[in-house]
């Protein structure tokens, strides 16, 4: 009964990021936030941010990626392909219907208006998660690092150009080989009861 739960539940999350993802994965990561999250619990937040990552560091559309391995990771393999389903079929669906429709009226201002209004509200949205990602970050590094780490970001991925998984690669290749040494280094003063 519960598995079967779970699998409702699955569909009915990626279902309302299939069809209210506008703007494509960008905005669609924030819904992916919410429905995991915030509303079904099946992940927190230190995990969603580090699925998010990997993610984005391999090829491929990021709300499918995301679909996939929670689902996976919620209902097995079943949840895996419930998971992907209710992402893709929405959004082919609406894609069908809504681009014959515009073709039909593209000219019409309700249509243009209709499109350009649905940016604002994507790009709020954004902005919410990021700030998010940005409190999490410096609750966990402090917030001097985390305001380096925003500013070389922007610095590389804006004005120099890298891909961004070339510098979340680049993130986590120092995190797996320095990062450990750190939480040794604080963990010892801590059981030793120096001051921190």
């Amino acid at each position: 009964m519960k598995k079967n739960k779970n699998q409702a539940n699955l569909f009915m999350a990626f279902f309302r990021v299939g069809i209210f993802g506008f703007g494509g994965g960008p905005a669609s990561i924030t819904l992916v936030h919410k429905e995991v999250v915030k509303h079904y619990k099946w992940m927190n937040e230190e995990e969603f941010s580090d699925v998010l990552a990997l993610g984005n560091a391999m090829p491929g559309p990021i709300a499918t990626k995301m679909a996939g391995y929670i689902g996976y990771r919620v209902g097995g393999l079943t949840g895996l392909f419930n998971a992907i389903a209710a992402t893709i079929v929405p959004t082919v669906a609406a894609m069908i219907l809504l681009l014959a429709t515009l073709n039909a009226y593209r000219d019409v201002a309700w249509v243009n208006g209709m499109s350009q209004a649905v940016i604002p509200v994507v790009a709020v949205m954004l902005g919410v998660l990021t700030w998010d990602f940005i409190k999490k970050s410096s609750s966990a590094l402090g917030w001097l690092i985390t305001l380096f780490l925003v500013g070389a970001s922007l610095l590389f991925l804006e004005w120099l150009n890298v891909h961004p998984a070339i510098l979340i690669a680049v993130i986590l290749a120092y995190a797996l080989l320095f990062g450990h040494k750190g939480k040794k280094g604080k963990a010892g003063r801590k059981h030793r009861g120096d001051p921190q």
